[in-house]
């Protein structure tokens, strides 16, 4: 199959994407309010506090009051858009979003930057790897990961025409902007960006363009990878999955992530109880970051284009 081309129109940070979205939102949605925990200038929210500062709340380092008022403040119609680091927006604050969020099925916006490895010289204390894994179990709570600056401002946008809590993650390292400029944003709906016959490549985040670097090196040596970019974990798209598995008869999983909780146990799990196929994952294997550069621990911990091409080579042996 011919491969489709996708152009970097430059790296940005999918941060950036976010705060672009929340500026968008607080011209064109007067109900939404943002509320940050002293990191206003790392979420990229400096816009919408400027232009709207009597709907941006200042809480400082108290991250759990903020979702306590980011669910009080649903009550009265408003539309709360929470910010801080995805460790700090997930691990440090779980109980409050699972009793007083998920539990209540609030209209909060949980927000979270700096996720995954590529937050880079911080370090493990702030390198979250189970955020997904621990928002995708809360009943009823959407989980989306969005891959580029394009799409993590459709993202923010469309998730404010959303009822009901959500879980947004994207990160700090500036990567390749390659999907459509204003596109739509449909939760829940996975993107085939690759059509293959050979092995199915099913990445979200930051892998994603790893995925589409990996379907050119496999197409040079014969092998017809389709990718599939998955920006929403929870609800997923089990047809779009099933449907290609049916077609490449194996799957490759890449995420930022660990690959327990993350989105290859969720593709496994609808694999399992509806089309059995062979897969490998591309994630971290059960175990904490470290300090260094986003390349340098993309590269270290098997995140790349190479570990991808070199796990579909193995699921393609494993299949045959």
């Amino acid at each position: 199959m011919k491969m489709k081309e996708y152009k970097n129109t430059g790296n940005k940070d999918t941060r950036s994407g976010f705060g672009a979205g929340l500026t968008e939102l607080g011209k064109t949605n007067p109900d939404v309010v943002a509320l940050c925990a002293d990191l206003t200038g790392s979420l990229k929210m400096d816009a919408f506090k400027a232009n709207h500062p009597e709907r941006f709340f200042q809480v400082g380092i108290a991250e759990a009051n903020m979702i306590g008022m980011a669910a009080g403040l649903t009550i009265g119609g408003k539309i709360p858009f929470t910010g801080t680091f995805a460790n700090f927006s997930t691990g440090r604050v779980y109980d409050q979003i699972r009793q007083s969020v998920a539990y209540s099925g609030k209209n909060v916006k949980i927000c979270a930057s700096h996720a995954g490895l590529t937050l880079g010289e911080d370090g493990a204390t702030h390198q979250i790897l189970e955020d997904l894994g621990l928002m995708k179990m809360l009943p009823g709570m959407v989980v989306i990961n969005p891959c580029d600056y394009n799409q993590t401002k459709a993202a923010t946008i469309a998730i404010a025409d959303y009822e009901g809590p959500v879980y947004l993650r994207f990160g700090r390292p500036s990567v390749p902007n390659f999907t459509p400029e204003n596109q739509t944003f449909e939760i829940g709906k996975a993107i085939m960006l690759q059509e293959g016959a050979d092995v199915t490549i099913i990445a979200t985040g930051h892998l994603v363009w790893e995925a589409l670097e990996a379907a050119k090196e496999l197409h040079k040596e014969g092998i017809s990878a389709e990718v599939i970019n998955i920006h929403t974990i929870k609800p997923l798209d089990e047809e779009a999955i099933i449907n290609s598995a049916k077609k490449t008869g194996c799957v490759v999983t890449a995420e930022e992530h660990n690959f327990l909780g993350g989105l290859g146990e969720s593709v496994a799990r609808t694999l399992a109880l509806s089309h059995p196929t062979p897969q490998e994952f591309v994630a971290t294997n059960d175990t904490f970051g470290e300090s260094g550069t986003p390349a340098q621990l993309m590269e270290k911990y098997e995140l790349n284009a190479a570990a991808i091409v070199s796990k579909a080579k193995k699921v393609i042996e494993r299949k045959r």
